[in-house]
């Protein structure tokens, strides 16, 4: 009844209309000259976005430091992916990429800033959100069409009182090219010369309706080939073994042993391991097609009609959860002594009791193939809205748009452990098919079944609203008129995830036991920001704005929460400007966190499986660095007694899943800086903010080697509580299980610097139009990760590792990270040289001392326009062709596919015609 109420409350309070009108979608203005936020939007029609605000005044520069890619750099990175271009950016530390094997994204990229998880970078389209997808708040970017694009703003620092939940480390906004006129038809090729390739199109038209309005058409198609780990030789994995492809079987009577080596020879010495790990996807296959269309048409002098529709269908291969590594048995099973597969070898070495063997067999099934995910994407979002302007000074806006993604995995590679009556397919099928030996025919047909599984839906739905603009009506402030917006937005969220009954019951070989649940949340907001300006033309002050936002947010499932910001901006002088921000954040749990009901995977997964291996690194009692005393009041194995990192050792379950109790994120951010745009050297702009994110009861979970860390090296008191999410078998003192539920942890604390310079040289002196150099970088001066109240925090900048991870994604925290440019500006086009720094990290795990280099790598692109109508980018991007660095332990392919380029160097090349 009360959600009823809510709804209906929501959306009379939206057809009311102008008195009570809910927030705006964007705040379009003229960009700031000087700002670096607003370079890249120079050259773009009269008005734009600034990201970071709602209020609409000419002039206005963001008080957050906003990051922007424009449509130039895009194309210079002959981008056909959003990945293609954000991974330049050293405020987008991670997230989920292209070699992101055994995610559960399944093949999406996802943004993450700051090493903050990805759940706390809110995704706006043109300052209204993005479609979510999944269990989490996260956006596949993959749906947004780069083609689209006028630009990118990042902003860092948090936003949560202008856009509501999730941007707590701050926004990514897609500002789309609405107003693009004429056809635009673009193919783009990108090569790596060690292997792979990624390729596809773009076709984008635009004109008017008659006098009135105007519509943007754009279809993009992409296609990226599979590349597997044998294609690189950094990604080789020597002691990344399975159970033998041929077998190793064991007369139970007699113990004599036989086998079959990975060439089908017999041996009654078998080795017991193959290596199939060349064969594992690195970089998983994308086809992607993206459609969308954006439309404006006034319906009367004050009366604009406006809106968006995207889809998106992708489709990916990629190794999910339990990853590539392939189905496997270990089972005694009763062989026939008429079985007409038995050579004289064979038989020779059986014991026959009433015409049956009972024989050990331990084989992997390599002929059901690799575990692989096939996974179909649909994403769609519709946005239709009014606006215009209220009085000459005020504008009104209101809006609505819903979003739907739904997915469907085929899983292949599996299979069914049990048949309808419960007997072993296995132990049921050894006399009617060949098992000595690999490669056998049959095997496949007879234990291998595609599970349809993990079919996940989300939708969204947005209803909302804004009165925005100046009281210059009413009344001005000698400084000038005070900047206002206010507003009430509707939310109402979805998701489900059903599973194959076989799923369900955990009854194939690799899956373990997944879990179907479905949640809802929905929330009304009512919003307001204002901006003042307290002085003008004064010594030392040219300009001082002090400003602020409020956002009352009532959740029927979290309660009422509020989030603020506070803001100042003050240009000392046209050289000049300081400017901060203080905000309290919030972000609500997602689906996963909140409805997820509980699932499993075998606890040696965390061994066998390349993806999970950061979040096991052994029992430090048996390797020796534990406290003695702890390891004995906990009753484990003595040092150096057993090898603690083989999957033997690991006898139970890993189980994970959301926390119905779970509350949600709250937090304060600061930011302070200053805009240095000298007069005496024209040309020059330069930036540097602090920031500082604080967030407290960060939901998140931690894994087992985190808990098992502190149990016994960090914190071993018989009191600490992470003690007990790893447990023990009585007597043998292995681990048992590991708990790694969602719940509310301790602290994230993070603190920075972000800089960044451009510099545009010209002189009749120079070629074509001048010489143009820019940096951006990042400097982390603290990041302190605290799981649990009752620990210590870890200071985690410059480390790798699962230890330092915050949502056990992205695993590389470095202290420094930049992207630094020169170009030469041509009549015609622009020749660009870039460089990528990604700081020396060091291991997050206690008592190492690893070291991973600094990676520098470099790209030479260019762009010219040959004639009006054709234009040719082309690239080669890691130039030198710099492999990622090496890893001991704790990696994927003996790296971090999730911060490193992995392709090598990589060839680029983009034709575009217009018409």
């Amino acid at each position: 009844m009360k959600r009823i109420v809510r709804q209906q409350v929501a959306m009379t309070a939206i057809a009311l209309g102008l008195l009570s009108l809910p927030l705006a979608a964007t705040a379009q203005v003229t960009p700031a000259d000087g700002d670096p936020s607003a370079t890249a939007a120079a050259d773009a029609p009269a008005e734009v976005v600034v990201t970071g605000t709602r209020i609409p005044l000419a002039g206005l520069t963001s008080s957050s430091p906003v990051v922007s890619t424009g449509e130039q750099q895009i194309r210079l990175q002959s981008a056909l992916t959003i990945e293609d271009f954000s991974t330049k950016l050293p405020q987008l530390s991670g997230g989920v990429r292209q070699g992101s094997q055994g995610s559960d994204a399944f093949g999406a990229q996802v943004l993450e800033l700051r090493n903050f998880g990805q759940s706390r970078s809110l995704v706006l389209i043109d300052g209204t959100r993005a479609a979510p997808f999944s269990f989490r708040n996260s956006v596949d970017v993959n749906a947004i069409p780069a083609s689209l694009i006028k630009r990118t703003d990042v902003l860092t620092g948090g936003a949560a009182a202008v856009y509501g939940a999730d941007a707590v480390a701050g926004v990514v906004n897609f500002i789309l090219n609405d107003d693009y006129e004429g056809v635009r038809a673009t193919a783009t090729s990108r090569l790596s010369v060690r292997g792979g390739a990624q390729y596809g199109g773009s076709l984008l038209m635009g004109a008017g309706v008659g006098e009135r309005g105007h519509i943007v058409l754009a279809a993009d198609y992409t296609q990226r080939d599979l590349i597997r780990a044998r294609q690189r030789d950094w990604a080789a994995t020597p002691t990344q073994t399975i159970p033998s492809i041929g077998g190793v079987f064991t007369d139970v009577a007699s113990g004599r042993r036989f086998g079959f080596g990975d060439d089908g020879t017999f041996s009654l010495t078998p080795a017991t391991t193959s290596n199939l790990s060349g064969r594992y996807p690195l970089i998983s296959p994308l086809k992607r097609i993206n459609v969308a269309a954006l439309y404006k048409y006034a319906l009367a002098p004050q009366i604009e009609l406006y809106g968006r529709a995207m889809y998106t269908n992708a489709r990916t291969e990629e190794t999910g959860t339990p990853g590539a590594t392939p189905a496997s048995v270990s089972r005694t099973v009763g062989i026939a002594q008429n079985n007409p597969f038995l050579t004289d070898a064979i038989r020779s070495r059986l014991t026959f009791v009433n015409g049956v063997a009972q024989v050990n067999v331990v084989r992997s099934l390599g002929e059901l193939g690799l575990v692989t995910y096939h996974t179909e994407r649909d994403t769609f979002q519709f946005q239709s809205g009014l606006r215009g302007a209220l009085t000459g000074a005020t504008r009104w806006n209101i809006y609505a748009q819903y979003g739907r993604s739904t997915e469907g995995t085929r899983i292949t590679g599996d299979g069914l452990v049990a048949n309808a009556a419960g007997a072993n397919n296995f132990g049921a099928i050894v006399n009617t098919v060949d098992i000595f030996g690999p490669d056998r025919p049959g095997l496949a047909a007879a234990l291998g079944s595609p599970i349809n599984g993990f079919d996940r839906k989300r939708d969204q739905f947005v209803a909302a609203g804004t009165i925005s603009g100046t009281l210059e009506e009413l009344f001005s402030l000698p400084a000038g008129p005070i900047g206002f917006a206010t507003g009430l937005e509707y939310r109402r969220e979805t998701a489900s995830i059903g599973q194959d009954t076989a799923l369900l019951t955990g009854n194939t070989y690799r899956q373990g036991v997944q879990a179907a649940y479905s949640g809802s949340f929905d929330v009304l907001e009512w919003y307001g920001e204002m901006l003042v300006p307290v002085l003008r033309d004064l010594p030392l002050i040219r300009k001082l704005d002090v400003g602020g936002a409020y956002r009352l947010s009532d959740y029927n499932l979290f309660g009422r929460h509020g989030t603020w910001k506070v803001e100042g901006n003050w240009e000392v002088a046209r050289d000049l400007r300081l400017r901060g921000t203080y905000q309290r954040v919030l972000r609500t749990p997602n689906f996963g966190e909140f409805a997820a009901t509980t699932s499993s995977l075998p606890f040696s997964n965390l061994v066998t499986v390349d993806r999970l291996r950061p979040r096991y690194a052994g029992d430090p009692c048996v390797l020796g660095t534990g406290d003695a005393a702890q390891c004995a009041r906990f009753g484990a194995p003595a040092a150096g007694s057993t090898d603690s990192r083989s999957a033997n050792y690991l006898t139970g379950n890993y189980y994970y899943g959301g926390n119905p109790d779970i509350k949600p994120e709250t937090g304060y951010t600061t930011t302070a800086g200053a805009v240095f745009t000298p007069t005496f050297v024209p040309g020059l702009t330069a930036t540097v903010d602090w920031y500082e994110l604080d967030l407290r009861g960060a939901v998140g979970v931690i894994q087992p080697v985190a808990a098992i860390t502190s149990c016994y090296i960090t914190n071993p008191t018989a009191g600490n509580p992470l003690c007990g999410l790893v447990t023990r078998n009585p007597g043998t003192g292995t681990f048992r299980d590991a708990f790694v539920n969602n719940q509310n942890l301790g602290r994230l604390l993070q603190r920075g610097f972000d800089i960044g310079a451009s510099y545009t040289l010209r002189g009749d002196w120079l070629p074509g139009r001048g010489l143009r150099a820019s940096y951006q970088g990042n400097i982390v001066t603290s990041y302190l990760i605290q799981a649990n109240p009752t620990v210590s925090a870890v200071q985690c900048k410059g480390t790798f590792g699962a230890t330092c991870s915050s949502d056990g994604t992205t695993l590389v925290q470095p202290d420094y990270r930049h992207t630094a440019g020169l170009g030469l500006l041509l009549d015609r086009g622009v020749i660009q040289f870039d460089w990528q720094r990604i700081g020396r990290v060091t291991s997050s795990t206690p008592g190492s001392t690893e070291t991973l280099p600094a990676q520098d790598t470099f790209d030479l692109s260019a762009s010219y326009d040959f004639t009006d109508r054709v234009t040719m980018s082309a690239g080669i991007y890691n130039m030198f062709d710099r492999t990622p660095p090496r890893v001991s332990s704790g990696g994927i392919f003996n790296t971090f596919p999730d911060t490193y380029d992995i392709l090598g160097r990589t060839i680029g090349l983009s034709l575009t015609t217009r018409l």
